[in-house]
């Protein structure tokens, strides 16, 4: 049976992830907050932002930034996203 947590990002009872996406407190307080969706979701989100900003992940810069988005998009906060990119719109009828 899978876990659940209260997610931050959607504040309502969700699906937590399966371990701790990275070592420390940070990623102990992202396994006990943000759900298995809500992650998954700022994965595409940062790599958008990698894309499209051309970060170096190797770049300390690049991971303070990155770490500043992430937490904004987890707490609901306006962050930056990816310039020029434009959802694809689902039709209903298919």
């Amino acid at each position: 049976m899978s876990r659940t947590v209260m997610c931050r990002k959607y504040q309502t009872e969700l699906e937590g992830l399966d371990r701790a996406p990275f070592p420390g407190p940070k990623g102990q307080d992202i396994f006990e907050h943000v759900s298995k969706k809500a992650w998954q979701e700022w994965l595409h989100e940062q790599t958008m932002l990698i894309n499209e900003k051309h970060l170096n992940v190797m770049d300390p810069q690049a991971k303070v930034f990155l770490d500043e988005q992430r937490d904004r998009f987890l707490n609901n906060e306006n962050y930056e996203k990816a310039e020029g990119y434009t959802p694809v719109a689902h039709d209903a009828n298919k």
